[in-house]
């Protein structure tokens, strides 16, 4: 039997109010936003910026990363995170469930409902990377900037929809359908639960979710894994060989750090590499001779791994600097042949057999070694896709193990192939608000002719009615979400809330 979210009702508008809410109203959906929509987000901006921002500094420092083996539901930093999520919506007069992996807050007992689409789990985060602990909300290190660990994605979110929310409180906005914002407890990690919560509650009929770029996003692509193991052997020789490659903190973010061990290297190698990493722009190396033991540090930029070019992959350009050398097929000497042949510095996968391919609008499929593991008797390598639509998932399927089979052929080598995750793309064709979206993107950005954009993320949109992708990070800017250097500017904190608090009445009326 499907739960129907109905709970505290709206406080009762006074005629007056109501009778200027409709004199005042244009339609967004004919190009205009409304005087009530834009006046309501003036406010908003200036009587609640401080407190969004204390509001993200509360959230920010709640670790609510997912821990193997634990529930969401019973992990500590999960639940302090609803109660403080809890003690902010009912302070601001909104009405709130908690259901475990997903919390509702709302606004209204409308039968007709909006919904706002976000997600409170962050991903993992080194702190030594970091100039204060990232969960210590900083805005004094690079002013102007509001750094922390789910500021962009997706905590500053959730604070910019709970005072877009208010204001219209404040303003006593006579609604047509009730908000409710969504906070999902495992996006980062497991849709599964998610999945479950939906089969058994009835969801908003009208959906965005704030957790990607602007304009609109109607179209994400579908997350892959190719996952490889590189047996380890023990292969004595006198020349120089690569006893050690590692690299990568997590598979949705393009890694910074690679390193390599080399036995046997003498002073002519060192030389050799030394010049060579002089040419690289975007990233550094640190060459350390000690004995016959060279090892090489790599440093370059994390990055979502959904947009590959914000970052710069350390592990193929640490690849790349070996790749004058043919390797010993010893388990990490394989792993370095294996990505200068197959992968390169390219992002297409241009390299790695017959697997290239783009769509005229969602763009080519990305291809990014992200993570490896080292375990007791080989190497995994993780390589993350985000594919658009224009091939089957079994077509993708056999051109990656054809290419591991005429590689392993080729050098003589046994290359395994571990499970392979290949996700599919999505694409909106119905949603109606679209224009309305459109409408208030350029009011407030001054953007004109805005179009609906494809990304290379996925998000919780493809699981709710009628859903879109609006923000929170502006077209053609870096997205820091992932990296270890996740900040939102105070500027766009602003914008957004303008911006939501708009589009929220104008959804809502």
């Amino acid at each position: 039997m499907l739960k129907k979210l109905m709970h505290i009702p709206l406080s009762i508008i006074a005629i007056s109010l109501v009778s200027l809410t409709l004199s005042q109203t244009v339609n967004a959906k004919d190009g205009q936003v409304s005087k009530i929509a834009t006046s309501t987000a003036d406010y908003a901006v200036e009587t609640y910026t401080k407190d969004m921002v204390e509001s993200l500094r509360e959230l920010v420092k709640h670790n609510t990363l997912a821990k193997e083996g634990i529930s969401a539901n019973d992990n500590p930093a999960h639940i302090a995170f609803k109660a403080e999520l809890k003690k902010q919506a009912q302070a601001l007069g909104f009405d709130f469930v908690d259901d475990g992996y997903v919390v509702v807050i709302g606004l209204g007992n409308q039968k007709e409902r909006v919904g706002i689409i976000t997600h409170g789990d962050v991903q993992p985060v080194n702190p030594e990377k970091w100039q204060k602990s990232p969960f210590e909300l900083d805005t004094t290190t690079e002013p102007g900037r509001i750094i922390g660990r789910g500021t962009e994605d997706d905590k500053g979110p959730i604070s910019t929809a709970l005072y877009a929310m208010k204001a219209i409180k404040d303003k006593g906005i006579s609604l047509n359908k009730r908000i409710e914002l969504y906070i999902y407890m495992a996006e980062e990690s497991d849709w599964e639960p998610l999945k479950a919560y939906i089969k058994t509650h009835e969801l908003p009929q009208t959906n965005i979710t704030i957790d990607a770029e602007y304009p609109v996003v109607t179209a994400e692509k579908g997350y892959g894994t190719i996952k490889l193991a590189f047996n380890k052997k023990e292969m004595p020789t006198i020349s120089p060989y690569i006893s050690e490659f590692s690299g990568g903190f997590f598979g949705s973010q393009i890694p910074e750090d690679a390193s390599a061990t080399i036995e046997n290297a003498n002073i002519v190698l060192l030389q050799r590499l030394m010049r060579k990493a002089r040419g690289y722009t975007g990233v550094s190396f640190d060459l350390e001779l000690k004995d016959s033991t060279l090892t090489i540090r790599a440093l370059g930029k994390s990055a979502h791994s959904s947009k590959p070019n914000d970052g710069v992959n350390a592990i193929p350009h640490l690849a790349d600097l070996l790749s004058r050398t043919r390797w010993v097929n010893n388990g990490p000497g394989t792993l370095v042949n294996f990505i200068n042949d197959n992968i390169g510095l390219g992002l297409e996968g241009k390299k790695f057999g017959n697997i290239a391919y783009q769509d005229d609008f969602m763009g080519a499929m990305t291809v990014a070694p992200t993570v490896i593991k080292q375990h007791d008797d080989n190497i995994e390598l993780n390589i993350n896709l985000r594919r658009p639509q224009g091939k089957s998932k079994q077509q993708l399927v056999e051109e990656i193990h054809q290419t591991i089979v005429n590689w392993n052929n080729k050098f003589d080598t046994n290359v395994t192939e571990l499970e392979h995750y290949i996700g599919d793309p999505f694409i909106q064709k119905d949603a109606p608000h679209i224009d309305t979206l459109l409408s208030v993107f350029s009011h407030f950005t001054g953007i004109d002719d805005a179009k609906p954009i494809a990304i290379g993320g996925g998000t919780n949109s493809r699981l709710f009615p009628n859903a879109v992708s609006f923000g929170p990070s502006m077209p053609n800017t870096e997205y820091t979400g992932h990296s270890e250097h996740e900040f939102i500017t105070m500027e766009q904190f602003v914008l957004n809330l303008k911006m939501y608090t708009a589009v929220l009445i104008e959804l809502s009326k």
